[in-house]
C-alpha cells in the first residue's frame, strides 16, 4: 500500500481529530461456482468526523463493496474474510459493525448511517409512492406523526431543488425523470440527519447545474451538521470540489492517499496519474456538409395520468426542434435532466411514436442505439457472448464460430477479456455492463450511432478507453455519431458541433468552440458557469452564477407558456420574454440561438428555421 504525501499541517490536524468510522484490514471474497476471488484486499483508513472522505477508482476496483460493507449490503455472493469497521455511536461507545445483529445494525443505519445508491433507476421501490419512500425511514424510527413525517419530506425533497414536492409524493418513481430520481434519493438518506452519509456516486445521473446544486447541498449539510461524508465517485472534478481527503482504490488495494487537492494535482502511484490524464479528443474536423438526417419543427409528445375513468392528457415534450446531422460528425446534444435529450434520441431512433413534424433520412442509416441504463438493456437471462451475438445475426454472419471470434474481439476492444463471453449482466459492474452496450452497437456496423449518456456509468479510465474506442471507430468507419451527454466537458473534448436543449426545445447550436467560447444565450452560459474541471475561475467569473435554481424544469413554467421558457431564471430577462417567444436567429459561423438579448451581425444575417 502506498500513502501519498500529505502535507505536515494536514497530517498534524488529523492526528487531533476524532475517528469517527475505522476500517482495518477489510479483505472481501466473491465466490462463484466454487471458485473464490478476492476483490477488496486488507485495506485500512479512518473517516474523521466532520470531513468528506473521497474514494477514487475503476469499475470493479471494490469502491462500492468496501461501502456496501459498512452498510451490511453485500451481495449473497459476497462476504467479508476478515476486518473490523468499527464505528463510535452517539453515546460515545464503539462498536465493530461487522459483529453486530440485524437488528443492532438497523437501528444504527436509521440513526446514524445513511447511504445513496448508485442507481436510481433499480434502487427505489417502483410501486410505492415517493413520498412513502422518502419518509420510511422516520416511520421506522421516530414517534413523527403522518402530518409531520410529511412536512419533513416536503422539506427534504425542496432541498434537494425538487420544488413541486407537494405534488412529487404522490408520483412513482418511473413518472420521475433519471435526475430527478436521484435527487429523491438524496432526500431520502439526508431525512433522517445522518452522522455518516456513504455517497455511491451521487450525482452521476446529474447534469452539470443539479451536479453544482447537490454538491453545494452536501458541503452546506456537512459545515452546518459536522456530517461525515464518504464520498464515492469516478469524476475527478467533483471528488477534487468537494472532498478533504481521498483514496485511490485500484484492484482492491488503496494505492495512494492523502489531501484531496494534493493527490490530484501531483499524483505519485502510476495508476492515479492514468485517472487524471486527460479525455482523449477528436481527430480532425467533419467536413461534409452532407445531412444524412434532418429533423423539422418536431413536436413530440407523451401522456400523463388516467384511469379507468380518467382520460390520460397529452403533454408536449419537444416543441419546434429543427436540426440537421451531417456525414461523419459528431453532434453533442445537451441540458438539464428531464431537458428531453433522450426523448430526441429515442424518437430519432424510432421509439417515439406520438409525434409531429418530420424526419428524413438519408437512405439507410442502419441506426443503432446505446441506451443510458445498461441494467434495463441488456436481457439478463443471457450470457454475454449471446447478446454480443445477436446483432451479428440479425446481419446475417451465420456461421457460430466467426461470431464467436467477433464477439470475443469486441470484448477485448472495449477492455474486458473472452472469459465476460459466458458471463451474465448480474456478474458485471456497472462499467463492465456499459461497456457491453457500447460493444453491441459497435458490432451492429451502424452507419449513424445514438449514444444516449455512454460513459455516464464510467470511471474515469474507462471512460477514457471508451470514448478512444468511439472516437477510433468513427475515424475508421467514418459513421456519424450522435453523442446525448450532460458532461460538458466530454462534449467539448469529442463533439464537432453541440445543440443545447432547455424544456424540449434547442436554444442554441453552433460549432463546439464557438459555443464554448462565445455562449450567447443565458441557459448555456449557465451551464458552463456550472461544469466543473474545464473553465477556470477568470471564466467562471465572466459567466452567470448558477445560483440556487430550481431544478425539476419539468414541472416549471415554460413549455405551456406564450413567453421565453427560460423567463423565470433568466437574469437577462425583460417584459417583452413573457409574452412572447424568439425565433431562431442566425448569428456567425452557423451559430444559432433563441434569445430576445443576442444581437445577429446584421439584418440580413438574421433568419430562421
Amino acid at each position: 500500500m502506498m500513502r501519498g504525501d500529505m502535507g505536515q499541517d494536514t497530517e498534524k490536524r488529523r492526528k487531533q481529530e476524532k475517528i469517527l468510522a475505522s476500517v482495518k484490514d477489510l479483505s472481501i471474497e466473491f465466490t462463484d461456482r466454487g471458485v473464490y476471488e478476492e476483490v477488496v484486499k486488507k485495506i485500512s483508513f479512518p473517516i474523521y468526523e466532520g470531513e468528506i472522505l473521497g474514494v477514487v477508482g475503476e469499475s470493479g476496483s471494490g469502491k462500492s463493496m468496501s461501502a456496501l460493507s459498512i452498510m451490511g449490503l453485500l451481495p449473497n455472493s459476497a462476504q467479508v474474510k476478515s476486518g473490523s469497521i468499527e464505528f463510535c455511536k452517539k453515546d460515545g461507545n464503539i462498536v465493530d459493525l461487522l459483529q453486530l445483529s440485524g437488528q443492532e445494525r438497523e437501528k444504527i443505519q436509521g440513526e446514524e448511517i445513511a447511504m445513496v445508491f448508485q442507481e436510481p433507476m433499480t434502487s427505489l421501490n417502483p410501486v410505492m409512492k415517493i413520498g412513502k419512500q422518502v419518509g420510511e425511514n422516520l416511520a421506522l424510527h421516530t414517534d413523527l406523526s403522518k402530518e409531520e413525517i410529511r412536512e419533513k419530506c416536503v422539506q427534504a425533497l425542496q432541498a434537494v431543488g425538487l420544488s413541486e414536492a407537494e405534488a412529487l409524493l404522490e408520483r412513482y418513481p418511473h413518472e420521475l425523470s433519471g435526475g430527478m430520481r436521484q435527487r429523491v434519493m438524496i432526500a431520502q438518506a439526508m431525512i433522517a440527519s445522518p452522522r455518516l452519509l456513504i455517497a455511491d456516486e451521487p450525482t452521476t445521473a446529474l447534469d452539470v447545474i443539479v451536479q453544482a446544486q447537490i454538491l453545494r447541498l452536501l458541503k452546506k449539510i456537512h459545515q452546518e451538521n459536522q456530517t461525515s461524508i464518504l464520498f464515492i465517485s469516478h469524476d475527478l472534478n467533483v471528488i477534487r470540489e468537494i472532498c478533504d481527503r481521498v483514496l485511490v482504490v485500484y484492484q482492491g488495494v488503496i494505492v495512494e492517499q492523502g489531501d484531496a487537492e494534493q493527490v490530484l494535482s501531483s499524483p505519485r502511484h502510476e495508476y492515479t496519474k492514468r485517472l487524471v490524464a486527460s479525455i482523449p479528443e477528436k481527430t480532425g474536423r467533419a467536413d461534409s456538409q452532407k445531412e444524412i438526417l434532418k429533423i423539422s419543427h418536431l413536436d413530440v409528445f407523451y401522456r400523463e395520468g388516467g384511469g379507468f375513468f380518467k382520460k390520460a392528457s397529452r403533454k408536449k415534450a419537444l416543441s419546434d426542434v429543427s436540426l440537421s446531422v451531417r456525414e461523419g460528425e459528431i453532434l453533442g446534444i445537451v441540458g438539464e435532466s428531464g431537458c428531453g435529450k433522450s426523448t430526441l434520441s429515442k424518437t430519432i431512433a424510432g421509439l417515439n411514436r406520438d409525434y409531429s413534424g418530420t424526419i428524413e433520412t438519408d437512405g439507410d442509416l442502419r441506426l443503432q442505439m446505446v441506451f443510458q441504463d445498461p441494467f434495463g438493456s441488456l436481457n439478463p437471462a443471457k450470457k454475454i457472448g449471446w447478446i454480443l451475438e445477436e446483432p451479428l445475426r440479425v446481419r446475417g454472419v451465420s456461421d457460430r464460430a466467426e461470431r464467436k471470434r467477433m464477439a470475443e474481439e469486441m470484448l477485448v476492444k472495449i477492455g474486458l477479456d473472452e472469459s465476460f463471453y459466458s458471463r451474465r449482466p448480474r456478474e458485471l459492474s456497472g462499467g463492465q455492463r456499459q461497456r457491453i452496450s457500447i460493444g453491441t452497437a459497435l458490432l451492429a456496423d451502424s452507419r449513424l450511432l445514438v449514444a444516449d449518456e455512454p460513459v455516464s456509468a464510467l470511471d474515469v479510465t474507462v471512460q477514457s478507453q471508451i470514448l478512444k474506442l468511439l472516437l477510433d471507430m468513427h475515424e475508421e468507419r467514418k459513421n456519424t455519431l450522435l453523442f446525448v451527454s450532460h458532461d460538458l466537458n466530454v462534449v467539448r473534448r469529442v463533439c464537432h458541433r453541440v445543440a443545447v436543449l432547455y424544456l424540449g426545445e434547442v436554444v442554441e447550436s453552433g460549432a463546439v468552440e464557438e459555443i464554448y467560447h462565445n455562449p450567447c444565450h443565458p441557459y448555456t452560459r449557465l451551464l458552463l458557469a456550472s461544469s466543473l474541471g474545464e473553465n477556470s475561475e477568470k471564466e467562471k467569473a465572466e459567466r452567470n452564477d448558477p445560483g440556487e435554481l430550481v431544478s425539476d424544469i419539468g414541472e416549471n413554467f415554460g413549455r405551456e407558456s406564450a413567453g421565453c421558457p427560460f423567463y423565470p431564471r433568466c437574469p437577462k430577462r425583460s417584459g417583452r420574454c413573457a409574452l412572447s417567444r424568439p425565433e431562431t436567429m442566425s448569428l456567425e459561423n452557423g451559430h444559432k440561438v433563441k434569445c430576445f438579448g443576442c444581437q445577429a451581425p446584421s439584418a440580413e444575417g438574421r433568419q430562421t428555421d
